[in-house]
């Protein structure tokens, strides 16, 4: 028997009425060195629950490899810090999880094929989801509930009647869970929409609601589609997440307390969407794509109750208020923001040209016409397309099928143009300086799309490139996975860069601390801190700082490095104490 079960109108937790008050906290997120800081601040917060998703491609990279349960993917570790806290968990491991996370979290070796029917009972999906939760349970079943850990529930998919409609799929997934030993509760969520509920739903399992506001409305449709059981929204969306180019999302505390205190005080259950959101390091954000492609920033504070360096803001104080009206609130102090470094500038006085040193990161797939990223094997980063150009002269480059996402265009070196697939580009006019002249291409995934059919949509150039109307051939293909520690720095020099390289510099720290790296002058790249990779940078915005967790920094002399796509007006960057994540446009 489950630990959790359900009631007419509630929950009971080991036979003892509970209501859920939750928090969204991706321990993936997170550095792993704060996780106890993070949980013990839900707890003080008045949550008794944390839900997180499992990002599958990040867990099984490799199809035939073990399943990575290290570092930032120890998900038995976060499980075990959270029981330590006395919380409850929530596990939603989807397969898919939208999470504004690369691919939706679905891995690209099983979206790039496509003969797959993704998020359906095709057996080729469901075999493959069926391989890793042969690997995934097994290390997840000692801290479910009925093992005396702390997992009270198991979602099963993730808003799928937003998606698709094969009941037989979503039946799959739940007798695969009851297979391999689940016991707990088990739950679908979906937008409080009549035919996303209808559709998202399975029988025997509790249905859940996604909304931010309109709360009378959307319980009202949960108990329309299931007349008994708990009301319970799953993703209170107190925030929202943010686009490259576009304004940084922010809610009013108090409009999203007062909706919470609606939810709570008509007797429902909550998880709220994200109590701490945390950051897309690495590559990790997604995309959308509805209209046109539009690629998540790097940062994920969602406006949450915690900032993205952990600091209670606003809406953690007066969520906590109104907690404290409908359950006990933990007699301890708020938390006070954690230190942070103070300013501290970094000179980077030592760079290495990409371009050349290409060949040297990896070997090149000869082609006669370029062949995608996904087919080199490059899941994420960049690749660079080579060939050369038959005669000189004025003429326009054609690319038949686009660019996935964004390509920088060289003609013997030097920078010509970009073309995006944001804004639908196809073709660039370029002036050739000989016959026989080097054209590079260099393609950036910005990040897997994340929600609706356009997942797994492939990266790098997607098709033939013609120059005045004659297709090129003779294409080297070199994926190029960017890594800082192999590459031969030299003194930078005067001169300013205006292709792509890598710059490095150092710089001393007393005692570690949070902080926040400022690259005013600087256009678009990567960035990493002593190995770490923080993210990508753009000064597109809105996002102009990225966070430094104390855990990445040592005392004594450590190490930035930036891979600069385009150029800079500076080799200065500086590491300040206060986030900047744009203009704000508050809902």
């Amino acid at each position: 028997m489950p630990a959790l079960t359900t009631t007419s109108d509630g929950f009971l937790l080991h036979g003892e009425p509970f209501r859920i008050i939750s928090g969204a906290l991706h321990y993936f997120r997170v550095h792993p060195g704060l996780w106890s800081d993070r949980l013990r601040k839900a707890r003080l917060m008045g949550l008794n629950t944390v839900e997180t998703y499992i990002p599958w491609n990040h867990h099984q990279p490799d199809p035939e490899g073990p399943l990575v349960l290290d570092g930032f993917l120890d998900l038995p570790r976060f499980l075990r810090l959270a029981q330590d806290e006395g919380l409850r968990v929530l596990l939603r491991p989807g397969p898919f999880i939208c999470a504004e996370w690369d691919g939706g979290g679905l891995p690209d070796w099983l979206t790039s094929d496509p003969d797959i029917r993704l998020r359906t009972s095709d057996p080729r999906f469901t075999g493959a989801v069926d391989r890793y939760l042969d690997l995934l349970l097994p290390a997840l079943r000692p801290h479910l509930a009925a093992a005396g850990g702390p997992v009270i529930g198991v979602q099963v998919e993730n808003e799928y009647g937003a998606y698709g409609d094969d009941s037989a799929y979503l039946k799959h997934l739940a007798d695969a869970f009851r297979a391999r030993g689940v016991e707990e509760l088990l739950f679908t969520c979906d937008q409080a929409d009549p035919e996303h509920l209808a559709t998202g739903s399975l029988p025997g399992v509790l249905v859940t609601g996604t909304f931010g506001s309109r709360i009378e409305q959307s319980l009202a449709r949960l108990r329309e589609h299931r007349p008994e059981g708990p009301l319970f929204c799953a993703e209170f969306w107190i925030g929202w997440f943010d686009h490259w180019g576009g304004p940084h999302h922010v809610r009013d505390a108090a409009d999203a307390a007062a909706d919470l205190d609606r939810l709570l005080s008509a007797g429902a259950s909550v998880n709220i969407y994200m109590f701490h959101g945390g950051t897309n390091f690495g590559f990790a954000n997604g995309a959308n794509h509805k209209h046109a492609y539009t690629p998540t920033v790097t940062s994920y504070d969602y406006d949450a109750a915690l900032t993205e360096c952990g600091d209670p803001g606003p809406k953690y104080h007066a969520f906590r208020e109104v907690i404290a009206r409908h359950a006990t609130v933990p007699d301890e102090p708020v938390p006070a923001p954690g230190p942070k470094l103070p300013p501290t500038p970094v000179e980077l006085d030592s760079r290495a040209d990409l371009l050349p040193l290409a060949a040297s990161l990896a070997a090149a797939v000869r082609t006669d016409v370029p062949v995608t990223m996904d087919e080199l094997g490059q899941r994420t980063g960049y690749a660079l397309y080579r060939t050369t150009l038959p005669a000189e002269g004025d003429g326009l480059l054609h690319f038949a099928r686009g660019v996935g996402d964004r390509a920088q265009v060289f003609v013997d070196g030097a920078p010509v143009g970009v073309l995006e697939s944001e804004r639908h580009d196809v073709s660039l006019p370029v002036r050739v300086p000989r016959p026989g002249a080097a054209l590079e291409v260099l393609v950036e995934n910005m990040g897997g799309v994340n929600y609706g059919p356009r997942i797994g949509a492939p990266k790098g150039l997607l098709g033939p490139v013609s120059f005045n109307g004659t297709d090129l051939t003779g294409w080297d293909c070199r994926p190029l996975p960017p890594d800082p520690d192999a590459l031969p720095f030299a003194p930078a020099g005067d001169t300013p860069v205006t292709v792509p390289a890598f710059h490095r510099g150092t710089f001393e720290v007393g005692t570690p601390a949070d902080a926040f790296l400022a690259l005013p002058g600087w256009t678009k790249g990567q960035a990493w801190i002593n190995g770490f990779h923080l993210g990508r940078y753009w000064n597109r915005g809105p996002q102009r700082t990225l966070y430094v967790p104390a855990p990445v920094l040592r005392p004594g002399s450590n190490e930035l490095v930036l891979l600069e796509l385009h150029g800079s007006t500076t080799t200065r960057a500086l590491l300040t104490d206060t986030p900047d994540l744009g203009p704000e446009n508050t809902w």
